[in-house]
């Protein structure tokens, strides 16, 4: 029997690097979620940011970054204690294969470890992009009933989760 694959994340280190910046959404997804190559440098550069890389097996498959303030993406201050989740997203190639949901568990089981003084995780989603809407709601989030009108593609929920 073949083993399964090691599904998991870390961040995003020099040997990721170039693998990373080739990850990208579908066309359709690009009004929802900036590529790596666009988001990634900034990310190394801000001392809040993390850049992470979510693995199957030893490949890049995915990429998303976490904020140390969830501020930077809300502007509340009520918000500074809680964690931010930005530019979710799975390469196109692996998109519909039914590794979005496991990918969020990774996320937050490696959020627990790694940031155990966290309570809360927010993140925020175009109004418009039903599928991240449902996956984020499948994974625990709640709405927060505000809408963040920020976002490059119009306005977004904001969207909040606890963490253990």
């Amino acid at each position: 029997m073949a083993a399964s694959p090691d599904l998991h994340v870390c961040p995003v280190t020099p040997a990721l690097r170039e693998a990373v910046l080739r990850l990208h959404a579908r066309p359709e997804q690009d009004g929802f979620v900036s590529p790596p190559a666009r988001t990634l440098a900034d990310a190394e550069q801000c001392a809040g940011s993390e850049p992470m890389a979510i693995l199957l097996d030893a490949m890049p498959i995915g990429y998303y970054r976490i904020e140390h303030s969830a501020r930077s993406l809300t502007g509340l201050d009520d918000d500074a204690d809680a964690l931010g989740l930005r530019s979710f997203q799975l390469d196109a190639a692996w998109q519909g294969r039914g590794l979005a949901m496991p990918a969020m568990d990774v996320l937050l089981a490696d959020l627990a470890q790694r940031h155990p003084q966290a309570h809360r995780l927010l993140l925020t989603v175009n109004c418009d992009n039903a599928a991240a809407l449902a996956l984020y709601r499948r994974a625990g989030f709640a709405d927060s009933g505000t809408l963040y009108h920020g976002g490059r593609s119009g306005p977004q929920h904001l969207l909040w989760r606890a963490l253990s």
